[in-house]
């Protein structure tokens, strides 16, 4: 039996930032990997999608300047795009792999399974261990209807070598809008079908309003209130059935209807781990019932969002945990961002959530006519501002392109209750854009 002082099962973002940090601190570890090292937002999700999404983001960039200065847009060629994300994307596992091994972090390819509250068996080998760490992520769900075997993921589309003709996507969250928004750019016929009256329902509903508008003048047609009730296969195509008596007719139909934590066939019930449909129980230190188990990332059942970096900040404190650590886990704001076209963020405070509650006011910047060519001609470009009766910057919400970094930007401003004084005192570059929307909001802040 090998013995090592922490296991990880699985070897995403959830695990492998605790892993190279306990190994370097001198710990022995073994890492446990049934699919592909480096999981799902490596090979299957944020990177391959961020890869694909670039020429699209450039292209709608360039599209604000249509008459002022560009005739004429390229067109991206999507096998050539798809050629470059298999060359930059398929050798990092491989790379992952040979960094752990440099490490001296043993791998293990195969399905972990705990058989006794420290050991783990994995193949025809028994490990044993003082701490166990489970980060298995999550998996696409299927819907339960006839036809079921016809739906594909985002893993499907992320591997796609030619676009369909016509696509419909089964839901309207995240997934379905950002991969909705990249087929139609490429001239492909979109259908979106939600059972729900809205999309992105996380998000601020102005901004999800406007970028449906926009989506729809571009030609995605948004099916509310439905349900699929069944797809049919013809030949190469398939007819999707809903709840209304629609017909759709399509050459491709991805189910985007959410993902399901990875807990079967862990052996959780066998050592008294407690699961539920949101994944696995955890206290505020991130440890299972069994105190020297932890688990970690989209796995875990948590109101906190399951993003990669909050599968990260989960994954470094797991290994300060271990390394003695007792304070619980605290988390900061977390910025969200929908990778559409423009892109749509929020963090901290919603503008629902301010909307009642006299704790707060809401401040709405136009930042893209205001600064018109700092942010490249975007006028459609927003802000949202929520603070608190102290005026410190609480929530932010923005449509925009520049989103992502902005958000970023106010990660620091909120989660450090940074003053005007305080960032008044910090000399930014000029003229970016950045430092335009740190002008306008320092002059909205608590004066510090």
């Amino acid at each position: 039996m090998q013995k090592y002082d922490v296991i990880f099962i699985g070897s995403g973002h959830a695990n492998w930032h605790a892993a190279v940090t306990l190994r370097q601190a001198g710990k022995t570890v073994a890492i446990i990997e049934k699919d592909k090292i480096a999981g799902t937002c490596t090979n299957y999700g944020c990177d391959p999608k961020i890869l694909l999404d670039g020429p699209f983001e450039l292209l709608d960039r360039l599209s604000a300047y249509q008459g002022i200065g560009i005739n004429e847009a390229p067109k991206v060629d999507w096998p050539a795009l798809m050629a470059y994300k298999h060359q930059a994307i398929d050798p990092l596992s491989i790379q992952m792999t040979a960094v752990f091994k440099q490490l001296g972090i043993d791998v293990f390819m195969g399905e972990g399974q705990l058989t006794g509250a420290h050991t783990v068996s994995v193949n025809d080998h028994t490990l044993e261990a003082q701490n166990i760490v489970i980060g298995t992520g999550q998996r696409a769900a299927k819907l339960n209807i006839p036809g079921q075997a016809y739906l594909r993921d985002n893993r499907d589309f992320l591997d796609l070598e030619q676009m369909p003709n016509h696509l419909t996507f089964i839901g309207a969250g995240v997934i379905s809008i950002e991969f909705a928004t990249m087929a139609s750019e490429l001239g492909a016929e979109v259908e979106i079908v939600e059972f729900t009256d809205h999309a992105l329902g996380a998000f601020d509903p102005n901004y999800v309003g406007k970028l449906v508008q926009k989506l729809e003048a571009k030609g995605i047609h948004f099916n509310f209130n439905e349900a699929v009730t069944e797809v049919q296969k013809d030949g190469d195509h398939y007819t999707v059935l809903t709840n209304t008596g629609r017909q759709i007719k399509t050459d491709y139909v991805i189910d985007a209807t959410g993902r399901i934590a990875n807990v079967e066939n862990l052996g959780l019930a066998k050592v008294g781990i407690q699961t539920t449909r949101g994944g696995i129980v955890v206290d505020d230190h991130l440890r299972t019932a069994v105190k020297h188990i932890y688990a970690s990332g989209d796995a875990v059942d948590k109101q906190i969002p399951r993003l990669t970096p909050t599968a990260t900040f989960e994954s470094n404190y797991i290994a300060l945990q271990i390394l003695g650590n007792p304070e619980p886990i605290k988390y900061p704001a977390v910025p969200s961002v929908v990778y559409s076209l423009p892109r749509i963020a929020q963090m901290g405070v919603t503008p629902a959530e301010a909307a009642k509650s006299e704790q707060y006011h809401v401040q709405s910047l136009p930042y893209g006519k205001q600064l018109l060519f700092q942010y490249k001609n975007e006028i459609d470009a927003d802000i949202t501002l929520i603070f608190d009766t102290d005026n410190y910057l609480v929530g932010t919400s923005i449509y925009g392109n520049d989103a992502p970094e902005l958000i970023n930007l106010m990660a620091f401003i909120i989660n450090e209750r940074l003053s005007a004084n305080q960032l008044n005192q910090q000399i930014f570059a000029f003229p970016s854009a950045s430092i335009g929307i740190i002008s306008l909001i320092s002059t909205m802040l608590n004066q510090g």
